[in-house]
């Protein structure tokens, strides 16, 4: 069985690989993102990125963590509510530690188990402002995204 075969496995995952884009995706389901991290750590694949979409309407995020593979791309996508945080992995993975705070402040999602440093080039400004779509439907959005809309 190869690494790849013994992924969904050791996640407790019953979907497969699906291929899109040339990247392996696996919708892990309830499966915890540290649980995810350290099945990638075991298998040693190289982190990524991570990948952050605001959804339409009030329907949250969606966050994409990647990972390297023995030159395979694989994707494994989470969708959280507004306002809910999800798990750090930086102490299992440091390489995510600059992707962590930069969706922190670009979209104001809290990654449970980290301590942020303040605002070092907006200082005294609010979290989200630069890629929110936090305006309604008939204004335009608030954030750097919606002003370049607008104009």
């Amino acid at each position: 069985m190869t690494k790849l075969e013994t992924i969904p496995e050791e996640l407790g995952v019953a979907g497969s690989w699906n291929e899109k884009g040339g990247v392996l995706w696996l919708t892990p389901g309830p499966l915890s993102l540290r649980d995810l991290a350290k099945t990638m750590n075991m298998v040693q694949a190289r982190f990524i990125t991570i990948t952050a979409t605001e959804l339409p309407g009030e329907e949250g995020f969606r966050l994409e963590y990647h990972w390297d593979l023995d030159g395979t791309l694989l994707g494994f996508p989470f969708t959280i509510a507004l306002g809910q945080a999800i798990d750090s992995i930086y102490d299992l993975c440091e390489a995510v530690d600059w992707i962590e705070r930069e969706i922190h402040e670009g979209y104001a999602i809290d990654f449970t188990g980290r301590d942020y440093d303040p605002l070092m080039l907006r200082q005294g400004q609010k979290l989200g402002v630069n890629l929110r779509n936090t305006g309604a439907p008939d204004k335009p959005a608030s954030g750097l995204l919606g002003q370049k809309e607008a104009e």
